[in-house]
């Protein structure tokens, strides 16, 4: 059962500060610094799970995963702008900063690499677990994220849909690229770590982090579903994140 204790206190602080920084992202999108402002809470966001992969496979394991999925991200988002596949039609706006191309912010894999990296681990079983069935999960806890995410996004102008959809404005094909998306990059980040072992709790931080600015930016936005949803995955995330059963038992065991 989760409990608030088994969470780190630094992870609940910070997650606590980058939801009270959506209010002013909301709020205040036009405010002096505001740009750079961004660029610095979305490394700040990927560090730690970042940091977390380096040291859970290792220096050359881990470049080769970030890189394969910021390749992928990039080619993945631009053919999406060229050609509306398979995300539907789409565009960036400025508030990410400089495009690549005029078509993908060159910040893209920062924000994305980590959510995805959040998500295998998050979506990992005790013991063996089958690669196509991790894949799968991984997937469809990354299109539960982009829930949360696509609408607040959108709100904020960081990328606008041509036609509307019936999901605060985002397409259902837009979901249906996260999941096509989604399972390939999780299938890159696996292949290319050669994932071993049960993954650190630590990979999930950064993910939940975002999750906490995306659903302050849903609460303040006053986007109810992806709200209750983003609340929703961050007790699922904070859950998966807390040390398992054994671990404790042992950590318990030891200080008697």
């Amino acid at each position: 059962m989760l409990s608030v204790r088994s969470i780190p206190l630094p992870l609940l602080l910070v997650s606590a500060v980058f939801f009270g920084a959506a209010y002013f992202t909301s709020r205040f999108p036009d405010v002096p610094g505001a740009s750079a402002g961004s660029f610095v809470a979305t490394f700040l966001i990927a560090l730690p799970s970042i940091l977390a992969l380096f040291r859970y496979l290792g220096g050359r394991r881990a470049f080769l995963s970030l890189l394969a999925v910021s390749i992928f991200a990039f080619a993945i988002e631009a053919v999406g702008v060229v050609t509306g596949f398979p995300y539907g039609d789409f565009h960036y706006g400025n508030a990410l900063g400089p495009l690549a191309f005029g078509l993908v912010p060159y910040l893209l894999p920062v924000s994305y690499a980590p959510l995805v990296i959040g998500a295998v681990a998050a979506a990992s079983r005790k013991g063996t677990s089958r690669f196509i069935t991790w894949i799968l999960r991984s997937a469809i806890l990354l299109v539960l994220m982009d829930g949360v995410l696509d609408p607040g996004a959108a709100a904020l102008g960081f990328w606008a849909w041509p036609d509307d959809g019936a999901y605060y404005g985002v397409p259902a094909s837009n979901y249906l690229g996260w999941l096509l998306s989604g399972a390939l990059a999780s299938a890159l980040l696996l292949a290319a770590g050669r994932w071993r072992g049960r993954p650190p709790p630590r990979l999930l931080d950064s993910s939940i982090v975002a999750m906490a600015f995306w659903t302050g930016v849903a609460v303040f936005e006053d986007l109810t579903l992806p709200a209750v949803l983003g609340v929703a995955l961050l007790a699922f995330l904070s859950w998966r994140r807390s040390p398992p059963r054994d671990d404790k038992a042992a950590s318990r065991a030891g200080r008697v």
